[in-house]
């Protein structure tokens, strides 16, 4: 695997448009050797990687280090047939949610090196975090090649077991909603405490802005910094004793909403 691999990636939409944006901006592929296919790609993608787009049933050779799939998982059995020729050989790595290293294997005539990851809603601005499994097939360096290929929309953590995939979902696929609900949430009870609606919303969001920023730069855990703003008989203490009392309220209702997204998650998979 060379320090620049080259890439063919199916379906160029949000997450695949992201993708070959990070990669160019950062160098990481041979732009030259690598291709998108989506006969639908934006301009710009074309544009930038120099590359046609191709039809849905493209004749496709071997020769990528990389097959990217970043399809729609429901359009995966109709797409990926087509290109088991560009598998061959290529470490697949797959953005689709829901779908197994069993069924990719299947619908591209039997890879074995295979790397399913999850990446969430910030990988659009390159700020988001993946999730990556790999099958037994795909040796160190080719791990080591997948995080740069990652790198371009965020941070990545490798999981043990392809299942955990569902609570990686569960945790930081769906996790953006959380604290977006947290927000309004926040928004919402300055408003009834008697700020105007759009005072209260405008605080909300830039607090919660303000929070990811330093917890992305400061180099302290969450818990450390909850305890570094908590004065003792204090505001914020008076806060989190309801938030965060005897009863635990927001630690149970969180551990309820994991479980039951990573349920669904697993419901989900084919």
């Amino acid at each position: 695997m060379t320090d620049k691999p080259s890439v063919a990636l199916i379906g160029a939409g949000d997450m695949g448009g992201a993708l070959v944006r990070g990669w160019l901006a950062s160098g990481c592929i041979d732009a030259a050797g690598s291709a998108v296919f989506d006969p639908h790609a934006r301009a710009e993608i074309v544009e930038l990687l120099k590359a046609n787009a191709v039809p849905l049933n493209p004749d496709v050779s071997a020769g990528f280090d990389f097959l990217v799939v970043a399809v729609k998982p429901q359009m995966a059995a109709k797409i990926l047939p087509a290109y088991a020729s560009a598998a061959d050989g290529a470490v697949v790595l797959s953005v689709m949610a829901g779908t197994t290293i069993a069924t990719l294997s299947k619908l591209l005539a039997g890879p074995t090196k295979i790397v399913r990851a999850m990446p969430n809603l910030a990988a659009s601005i390159g700020a988001g975090v993946s999730g990556l499994f790999a099958s037994e097939a795909v040796a160190k360096g080719e791990r080591a090649a997948v995080e740069r290929l990652m790198a371009a929309v965020g941070a990545s953590v490798w999981v043990d077991k392809e299942t955990d995939i569902d609570l990686v979902t569960a945790v930081s696929g769906s996790g953006p909603a959380y604290f977006f609900l947290l927000a309004e949430a926040l928004a919402d009870a300055g408003a009834a405490a008697g700020l105007t609606r759009e005072a209260a919303t405008r605080l909300a969001e830039a607090t919660l802005a303000g929070a990811g920023a330093l917890t992305a730069t400061d180099g302290r855990s969450p818990a450390e910094m909850r305890e570094a703003v908590t004065s003792a008989g204090g505001t914020t203490a008076a806060a989190l004793e309801v938030l965060d009392g005897d009863e635990k309220a927001v630690r149970e209702l969180m551990k309820q909403a994991v479980a039951a997204a990573a349920k669904r998650a697993g419901e989900l998979a084919d």
